[in-house]
């Protein structure tokens, strides 16, 4: 079965914990020994909502 992939920029996705329109994401950079990390949360509930994949010390810190 096919799934089919839709721009919508019209639409505003909702938060999935507080169910608020989710007009700012706010982020937040993670540093450690290993690389880094960015975390994305709703700017409402501050709930997480992403996080990024690690990056190590040859990917660019």
């Amino acid at each position: 079965m096919k799934i089919n992939l839709v721009e919508r920029d019209e639409e505003i996705p909702l938060c999935p914990h507080c169910k608020k329109r989710l007009d700012n994401i706010w982020f937040r950079e993670l540093k450690g020994d290993m690389g880094k990390r960015i975390v994305y949360f709703c700017s409402s509930c501050r709930a997480v909502l992403s996080i990024s994949h690690r990056k190590g010390l040859t990917m660019g810190l």
